[in-house]
């Protein structure tokens, strides 16, 4: 019997902050503090730490798909170092699926507020001060619900063609997405 390659929903968390690397530019010396995937298919999470990195790259590419929030400029620049090299593999970025249709960036938070009525329980500072203070578990859970969340909004997706965030103007407005 043979198995298909997942379709894994992806996120990670740093250890460090932009302004400890020297700006946004640098996202490539932030180190991976954690990361989460979801297999689509199985619903199941797998957890992994800095020291797992390996296995995260094997099952990244191992995978049929790669979905996720900025995963092509944030989460893979943060691991290029650990891959000695950029990352190709198959991948829908929805944030880039969205900015290709408005020109500007959303945060994931206004698209979950927005589509799914309910936002991120934290942001990333948090997740740095997680990581610093040794509270793994509370900075696992964290990026495990940014994964949930990146799981709905690509579900949302592909069932109505749509996701929704608040205007600069506050009005909600729905955004096309192909996928």
């Amino acid at each position: 019997m043979t198995t298909s390659a997942p379709i894994l929903i992806f996120d990670l968390e740093t250890q460090l902050l932009s302004d400890e690397v020297g700006g946004w530019s640098n996202i490539a010396k932030m180190k991976m503090a954690c990361a989460v995937t979801c297999n689509l298919t199985t619903g199941q999470f797998a957890d992994y730490l800095e020291a797992d990195v390996e296995k995260l790259l094997a099952d990244l590419h191992a995978a049929s798909l790669v979905v996720g929030f900025n995963v092509r400029r944030f989460d893979y620049e943060v691991l290029r170092p650990y891959a000695g090299k950029p990352l190709q593999l198959p991948t829908l970025d929805l944030l880039e699926n969205l900015y290709q249709t408005l020109g500007f960036r959303l945060s994931l938070d206004a698209v979950a507020g927005g589509t799914l009525g309910h936002s991120k329980s934290a942001d990333g500072v948090l997740a740095v001060h997680w990581f610093k203070s040794g509270q793994t578990e509370k900075l696992l859970d964290y990026c495990r619900q940014d994964v949930q969340v990146t799981r709905e909004l690509y579900d949302y997706g592909q069932q109505h063609k749509h996701l929704k965030s608040s205007d600069k103007f506050g009005r909600l407005k729905q955004v096309a997405v192909r996928w």
